[in-house]
């Protein structure tokens, strides 16, 4: 059975402390501050890693998108005093490619009316909006999101993504890609016309973490 990629919510108030188990993950901060194995994170900051983690909310408490690539059977919803989780979004990794693998988590970013042009990616990963809106078209429909809301790419199901009109749009998201693509682009754009267009998406790469297969535990 195909690995499982998770992602969750966990909303600590002022001083709460979670302990994880040794999982892939990739946790990156909403609001506020938690103090990670490797220092303190604050806003827009991410931290990766497989080994057991604690993660410590400063005075002002934190909320975490926690992205985790796990067996089928085993979820890791927290229930802690002081903690309030909640799963996004879990997706079956049905296209996982082969071979060596890495977790890339990253964000994208796009100005005022910005798209991504017909395209693909290597792997799968979950997306989750920051700010703005986008609208993803993919699977022959079309789903709009806003802050906060998730969605799953599969990797070569071509993706057209538009990017609200009237403010800056941002997202994050964890994919699982081979191990060829450390620091390189997974993108692929399938029209021939659009590869020279400008394009205007940014990118902030977290984590290339290379992971062994199997490894969700």
């Amino acid at each position: 059975m195909q690995p499982v990629l998770r992602l969750f919510e966990d909303v600590l108030s002022d001083g709460a402390a979670v302990s994880l188990p040794a999982l892939p993950r990739m946790a990156f901060v909403v609001h506020g501050a938690i103090a990670a194995p490797d220092g303190v994170l604050r806003d827009g900051e991410a931290w990766s890693g497989e080994d057991e983690a604690t993660f410590k909310a400063g005075p002002e408490g934190a909320t975490v998108w926690r992205w985790e690539l796990m067996a089928a059977e085993a979820a890791v919803v927290l229930s802690s005093t002081g903690i309030v989780s909640r799963e996004k979004l879990a997706a079956h990794l049905d296209t996982l490619p082969a071979g060596p693998l890495l977790l890339r988590g990253d964000s994208v970013a796009f100005p005022p009316g910005g798209c991504a042009y017909l395209h693909r990616h290597q792997g799968p990963g979950i997306r989750c909006l920051t700010e703005g809106g986008i609208r993803i078209d993919t699977h022959g429909r079309s789903t709009s999101y806003g802050p906060g809301g998730a969605w799953y790419e599969s990797g070569p199901e071509p993706v057209f993504a538009q990017a609200a009109t009237d403010r800056p749009t941002r997202f994050i998201r964890a994919m699982i890609l081979p191990a060829a693509y450390l620091g390189k682009s997974s993108l692929e754009y399938l029209n021939a016309e659009d590869k020279s267009k400008p394009k205007n998406q940014q990118y902030k790469i977290f984590t290339d973490m290379l992971i062994e297969r199997g490894s969700g535990r």
